[in-house]
């Protein structure tokens, strides 16, 4: 169930429900609120107390509509939100100082929309802030995105055409659980069919996604975060096993989810995973351990270890004599 919003919150999200999908049922409202039904009936009283009229129809295919002529309430910033907003879109995607992006667009009319004075404000913030180019940019489609959003919401099964890193496409149907945002980066987790096991999908690669007619049940007690970090060291091309010479407590906090799974093991650990660019498990993570550790898993991760080790070696050597 949902916390830490407020009923009239809540109350305004249920307006632009009944708006969108007029027929909504007290069941449905509920789902999409992730309250239960009485509750989803007390946000819909609050509303008529407001004076909206939200109209209900019994039946197969009754459900709350709203009255004709019904205007949702202008949405309203404080200088604090105003410029929180602004901050976030551009920290986000710093090409949204250009009004011809699509979100700078966006941007654009929400600032313009805005009282005077705080839109002044708005303004400058958006004109004055270098927001530096992103090297690696991954923007997710708005369509895509919203599509699986829609499933999630749903429960629906959903068919995606994906394109991987290497170029390579395919096509699967997945039970959609959760879109996750995690370093700038969109992620779909979910179950796929076509290889019967949780997967991470990088929205951004996702070319088309059609939801189906079929639903799913969504795990009990999903915790969509610890399971993508989980998952996002297991899957890839090379397989990694390094031992740490030092106690699971002294290395955990140095090694993110991303590295595999590390397990105690008497007074080492052992991390188990593996990754798509050897040569960057070894020059970026493992380098920033500060603990002794050898690879005895992966042949590809000793080569890459090799290489960088040999790097260093020859940067210590003294300059030939004149």
């Amino acid at each position: 169930m949902s916390t830490g919003t407020s009923p009239t919150a809540r109350a305004l999200r249920a307006l632009e429900i009944l708006r969108d999908r007029p027929g909504t049922t007290s069941e449905q409202l509920a789902e999409r609120l992730g309250v239960t039904d009485r509750a989803a009936r007390r946000y819909v009283a609050i509303l008529r107390e407001a004076g909206v009229p939200v109209e209900s129809e019994r039946g197969p295919y009754g459900g709350y509509r709203l009255g004709r002529g019904t205007r949702l309430p202008p949405v309203s910033f404080t200088q604090d939100e105003a410029l929180g907003l602004v901050m976030a879109v551009l920290d986000g995607r710093p090409a949204a100082t250009d009004p011809d992006d699509q979100v700078g667009a966006a941007l654009g009319k929400v600032v313009r929309a805005l009282p005077e004075p705080i839109a002044r404000q708005a303004a400058v913030l958006r004109e004055y802030a270098a927001a530096a180019p992103d090297p690696y940019p991954a923007h997710p489609d708005p369509a895509v995105t919203g599509t699986l959003v829609e499933a999630i919401a749903a429960r629906r099964r959903v068919l995606i055409d994906y394109r991987s890193d290497g170029g390579s496409g395919w096509r699967a149907e997945v039970d959609p659980w959760a879109v996750v945002v995690r370093r700038a980066r969109w992620y779909l987790l979910c179950h796929s069919h076509r290889s019967d096991a949780v997967r991470t999908y990088r929205i951004d690669r996702v070319r088309a996604a059609a939801p189906t007619a079929t639903g799913f049940r969504m795990p009990e007690d999903l915790d969509p975060v610890a399971l993508l970090e989980q998952h996002l060291g297991t899957g890839w091309a090379f397989e990694t096993r390094v031992v740490f010479d030092a106690p699971y407590e002294q290395v955990a906090p140095w090694v993110g989810a991303a590295m595999g799974r590390l397990e105690p093991a008497g007074g080492q650990c052992t991390l188990t995973g593996s990754t798509r660019n050897p040569a960057m498990y070894a020059g970026e993570w493992l380098a920033g351990v500060p603990f002794p550790f050898r690879v005895e898993g992966g042949p590809e991760l000793r080569e890459a270890v090799a290489v960088l080790a040999s790097r260093f070696t020859a940067a210590l050597e003294p300059e030939p004599g004149p």
